[in-house]
Parts: structure tokens; sequence; C-alpha cells
């Protein structure tokens, strides 16, 4: 009984994530989790308290994976060149592919909800320590020199989180790939002329 119960409620989660990512949290009704489900209405109230509960988890599950996939690809990687390389690429796939997140994170209406502000800012929080840890490793093996760490991390997240929109609706993957490797070469680089 355990399992179907645990079968059921992942059978909910799914669905309500399809149907928040094509409609949205105010277009998508319980009855429409319920129809594609294929449960009564009644039975979707016995799993969780209401349509936020259900998004709430969907968000939840969706940060877990994006963590999950940014981090695989930056520790598959041995240099901190090629580990922001990774992350960034990463970064852009999996907002791509994990609408209801970046939906959650870009939305005004939706910061009404406090778990989202907590999942906006336990993520934010999650990357300026990733690229801060990457780009201190830089620093520890000769390779970079910054003179404040932490400072030049915010810059490259809020660098990202201005190309963000851009990237994820409107530019396919390849051209992102392209584009993200003149950023790094200006970013490792930078703009000055060289003598």
């Amino acid at each position: 009984m355990v399992i179907e119960k645990a079968d059921r409620r992942e059978n909910i989660l799914r669905v309500a994530q399809a149907l928040f990512s094509r409609f949205g949290l105010a277009k998508t009704t319980i009855e429409d989790i319920a129809r594609r489900a294929r449960m009564g209405k009644a039975s979707i109230y016995y799993y969780f308290r209401n349509k936020e509960a259900i998004f709430q988890e969907v968000i939840d599950k969706e940060g877990r994976e994006l963590r999950q996939k940014v981090l695989q690809a930056v520790q598959a990687e041995s240099t901190p060149q090629r580990k922001i390389r990774a992350y960034v690429l990463a970064r852009a796939t999996a907002l791509k592919e994990l609408a209801n997140y970046y939906t959650a994170f870009r939305d005004e209406y939706l910061e009404q909800y406090a778990f989202i502000e907590k999942a906006r800012r336990e993520y934010n929080a999650f990357e300026q320590r990733l690229i801060q840890n990457i780009l201190q490793e830089g620093v520890e093996k000769g390779l970079f020199e910054i003179e404040d760490v932490g400072l030049t991390a915010e810059a490259i997240l809020a660098a990202l989180k201005g190309l963000e929109y851009h990237w994820t609706i409107h530019v396919p993957l390849e051209v992102i790939e392209r584009h993200v490797d003149t950023l790094l070469t200006i970013l490792f680089r930078g703009i000055e002329r060289r003598q």
C-alpha cells in the first residue's frame, strides 16, 4: 500500500509539473490535475492540501534537479576554466528543461508565495558559493588573478541572470554554447588590447 501511495503521489507531481509548465500556476486547476492524473479531485486533496502545495513540491523537485545537473557538470571537469564553462552550459540547459523552476524565479506575481522567495534565496546562495569556489580554486592554482573573489562571483552571476530570459526563451542551445565560449574568452582575457 505504501508503494501505491508513493506512486500515486509521484504521478500527481509528474502530471502537475507538465500542466504548470504549459499553462502556469494561475491557469492550472486541481480539476485539470485530477483529470490528467485519472483520479478524482478528492483524491488529489488526500495527497496535497491545495494547488500551491503541489506547485511547491514541483519547485523543490526541479530545484534539486537543477543543483544536481550543475554539480555533476562542474565535478566532471578538471580545470577551473572548464568548470565555469560547464556550470554556465549546464545552468542554461537545465533552465530550458525546468520551466516551472525558471518561471518561479522570473514571474513577479509568484513573489507572494514564501516558498518561492525561499527557493530563490537558497538557489542564489548555492550559485554564489559554487562560482566563488571555482574562482578560488583558480586563484590557488595560479590560474586567475582576482582581487575580490566574492565580488567577481557576484558579477558573473548577475551577468548570467541578465542573459537568462533571452537565452532560456529565444536562443537554441547550440547558439548559447558559442555565446558562452565568447563570453568566457572575455572573462578570462579581458577586453583590453594586449601590447
